[in-house]
């Protein structure tokens, strides 16, 4: 997919980047998936700040996506290629026999007129096709993988990710994530075929802090430019190095310590991701 430069008319401008649309073949989306999503703009009910640096951000409708791909035994056909401003790739409006109509995650290949299609096994290895990880073949590459059986993809999702499977071991399937992170998961999960679209969104240059503002970010401030009664790293005259490691408002460290907790499924890492 191309990416879109812009002549420098503003200084912003001059940096600034985006997709191409040309692969969007609809604007207008399906009334019935769409979902007005709360704003809490990083605040709880009494409130109060809970995750900094967010706000609103420009206003949006969710598009209901179906992740656990249980459309068993009924062709589809992709109608449309959408934009989805809740994610970094497109989705795909596919329309079923039965006349129900759904958006999947598109991946790089799939486009208008070709056929969808899921089933627990037997289905051919097909970009699109979706099947039960104990069906696919080693060497595979998917995505939308579920961690749970019947819970719908979780693994996966983002622009350009993709994982291999790499092997099987009684009722695991042997998987290399994203990350490079080796890990077992159910054979029983649903898993997707293909790499998902819209790689080049890596590739994009934001620009100007505006664009952030869209997104529904805030500005940070560093925390060498507070008082000491608001973070560790404030306090001094003029410009000075933060004492010991630097640290989080709330004095954990923040440059390279594991904060990850002892958890049942670490028995089904076989090798972490590599630095």
């Amino acid at each position: 997919m191309a990416i879109k430069t812009y002549k420098p008319y503003t200084p912003s401008r001059r940096f600034m980047s985006n997709l191409s649309s040309s692969d969007i073949t609809a604007k207008a989306s399906v009334r019935k998936l769409l979902v007005k999503l709360p704003v809490t703009s990083g605040r709880n009910n009494n409130g109060r700040i809970t995750s900094r640096h967010k706000e609103g951000g420009a206003k949006k409708l969710y598009r209901v996506i179906d992740f656990k791909r249980n459309k068993y035994g009924i062709e589809g056909r992709v109608q449309a290629i959408e934009y989805d401003p809740y994610r970094n790739c497109r989705i795909a409006l596919v329309s079923y026999k039965d006349g129900e109509k759904r958006y999947i995650l598109q991946p790089n290949g799939l486009g208008v007129g070709d056929a969808v299609l899921a089933a627990e096994e037997g289905l051919d290895i097909r970009v699109g096709y979706a099947m039960k990880l104990r069906a696919i073949p080693i060497g595979t590459i998917v995505h939308n993988v579920e961690l749970y059986p019947g819970a719908g993809g979780q693994i996966a999702r983002s622009a350009g990710a993709s994982m291999q499977i790499m092997g099987r071991e009684g009722k695991y399937t042997i998987l290399r994530m994203p990350s490079g992170e080796m890990r077992y998961i159910l054979s029983e999960c649903m898993a997707t075929i293909g790499v998902v679209g819209n790689a080049d969104f890596a590739n994009i240059s934001i620009g100007k802090a505006g664009r952030n503002r869209y997104l529904g970010v805030r500005p940070q401030t560093r925390g060498s430019a507070m008082n000491p009664v608001d973070h560790p790293h404030g306090g001094g005259e003029g410009k000075t190095g933060s004492s010991g490691h630097p640290v989080s408002p709330w004095g954990m460290p923040t440059k390279g310590y594991k904060t990850r907790r002892k958890k049942a499924s670490d028995k089904l890492i076989i090798s972490r991701r590599k630095k």
